[in-house]
């Protein structure tokens, strides 16, 4: 890919309680000629967004269609239970789903983990939101079973949470229309979300290339170094001989020596 084929920007949609902004700045580090913009979708829009077109990709919440699109899973989330500051659970380090039995367990219609069967009593209505079913734990309606993230985002002064082993979890995966050929600016984005190194060989097709100016740069270093090389130093005479000043050629001294006596 030539720099003048280089998309000008990057659409990455993540889902609410996903946290991209480590990566935003590999990106702007790695490719500060290519613009990232963040698209805020929820977990049940993300999927279409994709496939629709109205991102390149995205962080979203699995399962997704492997039909429409590909997904790289990133971590599994612990679920935790939302309670009152005051609710006698906060006692414990972590509260188990038989301990809920005799809670109302409030389930939002935009619920993320996947129940056989809800723990606890039902409430009377779904809240519409994990928003709204917020609002009620802190009216001390119900509790509500949640990913971590979310109680996070949601977090109020009245309010904590504790983890919840056993219960079902929630996995946050890359995901990007599913093709023949992956797009070089979703190789980027899938390099930085794993790790790979700056140098690495895989997803370094769309980075620009150097500008003219630093080339010329590195250029004229290189002649100014060349000039002082060792090849025109003065090379000194090997060790215990001196330089001739004007003898004779076969290492006479040019003074002649006193006839004999005879």
């Amino acid at each position: 890919m030539t720099g003048s084929d280089i998309p000008s920007s990057f659409r990455l949609a993540y889902v609410p309680g996903v946290t991209p902004t480590k990566w935003v700045r590999v990106w702007h580090e790695r490719l500060p000629h290519t613009s990232l913009e963040l698209v805020q979708a929820t977990a049940a829009e993300a999927p279409g967004l994709l496939a629709g077109g109205g991102a390149d990709a995205g962080l979203v919440r699995l399962p997704v269609d492997r039909d429409v699109l590909s997904a790289i899973p990133l971590y599994t989330e612990t679920t935790v239970v939302v309670i009152p500051k005051d609710h006698v659970a906060t006692a414990a380090e972590e509260v188990s789903l038989a301990e809920l039995s005799d809670e109302i367990v409030l389930h939002p219609l935009d619920d993320l983990l996947d129940w056989e069967t809800l723990p606890g009593r039902p409430a009377v209505e779904r809240p519409a939101t994990t928003a709204d079913a917020i609002e009620l734990v802190a009216a001390g309606v119900g509790v509500l079973l949640v990913p971590q993230s979310l109680a996070r985002l949601h977090h109020r002064k009245d309010l904590t949470y504790r983890p919840v082993p056993g219960a079902p979890e929630s996995r946050v995966a890359l995901s990007w229309p599913e093709g023949e050929v992956t797009p070089d600016l979703v190789e980027e984005f899938i390099g930085i979300v794993r790790g790979r190194t700056v140098n690495s060989t895989r997803g370094r097709a769309a980075t620009p290339p150097r500008p003219a100016k630093d080339k010329a740069k590195d250029k004229a270093k290189a002649k100014r170094g060349g000039a002082g090389g060792g090849s025109a130093a003065r090379q000194k005479p090997a060790a215990g001989r001196k330089p001739q000043a004007g003898g004779r050629a076969g290492g006479q001294s040019g003074k002649r020596g006193k006839p004999r006596g005879r």
